[in-house]
């Protein structure tokens, strides 16, 4: 396995469906759950990515086999069930890798939806026209705006504006 794969322990289904989207734009095949019934076991060149929510062992376990076998794990869990899978997930390859996210040139350590939504507020859109231009919700809108905030290490909106336009002019 050359590519990096996407291995993703979230909290909330609106991440991980961000993060279906995301797999899906760089070339993934998206699979809901992470029972397979594929022949071949080696799935790496499917490039198949399994997303969904794990609410016990047995579903954990399914998604730790998906993943040795080489698809991607987008998983929805929470709790002690989510630090064990997460711990599993790391004895096949690291957590936390986006197909498709390319390191920007301007060091910022922003996504694509948080530079998205950045880009309109520079250019004198509100936060709910801006959420409402990228298909998304207000409150998933402010949730991105306020990692972006942390990822750039202020305190307003308004400071993150100033920051991305900057970096975007070098």
């Amino acid at each position: 396995m050359g590519e990096q794969v996407p291995l993703h322990v979230v909290a909330a289904g609106s991440d991980a469906d961000a993060l279906v989207r995301r797999c899906a734009a760089a070339g993934w095949s998206a699979h809901r759950g992470f029972a397979l019934l594929e022949p071949a076991w080696d799935l790496a060149d499917r490039r198949l990515v399994c997303h969904g929510a794990v609410g016990d062992d047995h579903t954990a376990s399914q998604a730790v086999l998906a993943a040795a076998r080489g698809a991607g794990i987008i998983a929805v869990a929470t709790g002690q069930l989510a630090l064990n899978l997460a711990a599993d997930l790391r004895r096949v390859g690291p957590l936390g890798l986006t197909p498709g996210k390319a390191e920007a040139a301007d060091g910022l350590d922003l996504d694509a939806e948080q530079r998205a939504l950045l880009s309109r507020l520079a250019a004198g859109s509100t936060i709910a026209a801006a959420a409402e231009a990228e298909f998304v919700s207000l409150r998933t809108a402010n949730r991105r705006i306020a990692a972006a905030r942390q990822s750039l290490g202020v305190k307003t909106t308004r400071e993150a504006v100033m920051i991305y336009i900057k970096h975007a002019r070098d």
